[in-house]
């Protein structure tokens, strides 16, 4: 390996500022942070470097921020959220849960400003429809937009511009892309891997509606600011004294959001935010893995979102001062912003408890100076050269917000709470028990015993059975990434029954003529439709286990699955296709299952494209299950099994 995943990378570091002179600036272009100063002695030339490299850029690209007037309101706090979340879809009634998302969101998180639906990744691939075949596949989604935007949130999508292995849209992308938002009537995109839109992308969309917002992922490039409102500040480190956003301080309306997705703290990105008057994105649900955030970063984005409300125009306002009025001695550090004469300073204390000046000001004004987060009233002297200092207890990693006012200011708890990962465990739904005493005909027996399992799989961000495959690092990378893992499984397995073959669709077919089944959500429900002697296609785990049950039997865990393929004991049928296991896993917030075998079709040109192919019996592929019958596809299926029942004892039969 020729990184270590838990360092950042040297594109993720700060950039430093050079000093002194007339010096070229325009290494600083691309920076993503700039990197302040370890003396307090340079600040001031370091601020003054930062507001001559903003004019110079400003003027070699003839900005105007016109963009940035058609953008209404502040889009400070964003959850990138699953679309088939169990906390947004509810599963069984087949219903989204606007309300409820929303509701749980604004006790844990302060509420949200935006919010992404995340469709496709990691179970496009799994057939040949495109991205966008796995919005338009979800009737009620135009609805569901509407939901948040009534409660107030603005709604993204996601452009994934890798996707190039499936169907192709005639039109192309970028058209299909603002064909799509403005049927949706989403707020914006957000572009997956990519830094910027391209111009194409930018005009289709304002064709179909101005003011959408691009928001690029990682560094926007500087000449993008200005028709990317926003971008998704994706693993950014910082410098040891806080430094600055790039992108925010040459438009203070861009709005950053602070993120690292494995990482189970996230006080450096809500210190840097704060300083900075951006926001952050909220990512629990990673790709089909649970990375919850601790009770104490919660507490600290509720307080954050409740001064970002109340005073969202200082916090893009022009006059923005960095490090500014450091009382001279500890890590409490302050952004100053100024609106309409009025001041607001930002604080974190990036250190130990503290007990002291937070800030020397020679700002003067009338009233009381309020730590806004907590409301309460602030201890000020005056220094001996005529300065205030201000402040009071701040205790290690805390934040605050000093205005000054005579209005009354509610009283708010500090926002502490507990900094430990909220783990969560992937539980297995219980297989159910289906027992016969001899394998029926077109079934093999396997005999009871303990088994050593070799599982293979590709490791990607969707671990396996739920487990985070990375912690605490900053972007995995190849080797890291998509490289063939190992697991052990120990086993021990009952006697049982497999089906040497799937079910076709003249078995399922049978089914629906004796039962009358439907689905709780009949969308892409195709099962007994095709030929009759081809493997059943068109269904998800709840069509299986209805057949299943039909016939007295189950699913195959996969551990059963692979053992009888192992021996030689399963053949496969013609299309080949995937087969469902009982492996239904959920975590409370995503569900998964196991699929095994393999299939014809293969989606190539992205490695995050979910596995295709034949696959030997030992490999295992993690699914995502989704809603409104997305999980069915044209190359899955399934197979049934049994428990057998304990041969009597000869002994005992002869008696």
């Amino acid at each position: 390996m020729s990184f270590n995943p838990y360092v950042p990378r040297p594109i993720d570091r700060p950039t430093e500022v050079p000093l002194g002179g007339h010096v070229d600036l325009t290494s600083l272009d691309e920076a993503k942070i700039f990197a302040a100063p370890g003396d307090p002695a340079d600040w001031p030339a370091w601020r003054e470097q930062l507001t001559r490299w903003r004019a110079d850029a400003r003027t070699r690209l003839g900005y105007t921020g016109t963009h940035y007037d058609e953008i209404a309101g502040d889009c400070f706090s964003v959850c990138l959220a699953w679309l088939w979340d169990e906390a947004l879809y509810d599963h069984e009634r087949g219903v989204f849960t606007v309300d409820e998302f929303l509701d749980g969101a604004g006790r844990d998180f302060g509420g949200f400003d935006g919010v992404v639906l995340w469709h496709a990744y990691p179970v496009i691939g799994l057939d040949d429809r495109n991205q966008f075949d796995w919005y338009r596949d979800v009737p009620e989604l135009p609805e569901v937009v509407r939901a948040f935007q009534e409660r107030g949130v603005r709604v993204f999508i996601d452009y994934n511009p890798w996707d190039t292995g499936t169907r192709r849209e005639p039109t192309g992308d970028a058209e299909e892309v603002a064909a799509l938002a403005g049927k949706l009537g989403v707020d914006g995109v957000f572009l997956d891997t990519l830094k910027e839109g391209a111009g194409e992308l930018r005009a289709a969309l304002d064709a179909v509606r101005p003011g959408m917002v691009l928001e690029g992922e990682s560094r926007v490039p500087l000449a993008r600011i200005a028709d990317h409102a926003m971008s998704w500040a994706q693993w950014f480190a910082d410098s040891e004294v806080p430094g600055v956003l790039r992108a925010k301080w040459f438009e203070r309306r861009h709005m950053l959001h602070h993120t690292r997705r494995w990482h189970r703290d996230h006080l450096d990105e809500l210190h840097s935010a704060w300083l900075n008057g951006v926001g952050v994105l909220v990512w629990e649900s990673v790709f089909g893995v649970w990375v919850g955030w601790n009770d104490r970063d919660r507490a600290v984005l509720r307080a954050m979102r409740r001064v970002q409300s109340s005073h969202a125009a200082w916090l893009r306002a022009e006059d923005w001062v960095p490090l500014a009025d450091h009382a001279g001695e500890g890590q409490v550090y302050a952004s100053r912003w100024t609106h309409e004469g009025s001041p607001l300073w930002t604080v974190v204390n990036r250190g130990a408890d503290h007990d002291g000046p937070w800030l020397v000001t020679d700002v003067r004004a009338d009233g009381r100076f309020v730590d806004l987060v907590t409301g309460v009233e602030l201890t000020v002297s005056e220094t001996g050269d005529g300065r205030l200092a201000v402040g009071g207890p701040l205790p290690a990693g805390a934040i605050a917000a000093v205005a000054v006012t005579d209005a009354a200011v509610r009283r708010h708890e500090p926002p502490t709470g507990d900094p430990s990962f909220p783990a969560r465990a992937a539980v297995r739904v219980r297989t159910p028990w289906a027992p016969l005493p001899q394998p029926p005909p077109g079934m093999a027996a396997v005999e009871a015993g303990q088994r050593e399992l070799v599982v293979r799989h590709r490791v990607r961000e969707t671990g396996l059975y739920g487990e985070a495959p990375y912690v605490d690092e900053w972007k995995p990378l190849p080797p890291r990434l998509h490289h063939t893992g190992t697991v052990r499984r120990h086993v021990r397995l009952g006697r049982f029954a497999i089906a040497v073959h799937e079910v076709t669709h003249g078995e399922y077919a049978e089914f629906l003529r004796a039962t009358g089944y439907r689905p709780v959500r009949p969308e892409r429900f195709t099962a007994g439709r095709g030929p009759a002697d081809a493997p059943v296609t068109g269904v998800e785990l709840s069509d299986a286990r209805a057949y299943a049950a039909w016939a007295g039997l189950r699913l195959p865990t996969e551990d059963e699955w692979q053992v009888a393929a192992e021996a030689g004991l399963l053949v496969r049928r013609e299309p080949l296709v995937w087969n469902l296991t009982e492996s239904e896993h959920s975590d409370g917030r995503t569900r998964f299952a196991i699929l095994k075998g393999g299939a014809d079709h293969r989606a190539d040109g992205s490695d995050w494209y979910l596995d295709g192919g034949p696959q030997p019996a030992d490999v295992s592929v993690k699914l995502l299950l989704t809603g409104a019958g997305l999980t069915r596809s044209d190359q899955v299926g399934f197979r049934c099994a049994a428990d057998l029942l304990p041969e009597p004892d000869p002994a005992e039969v002869t008696r």
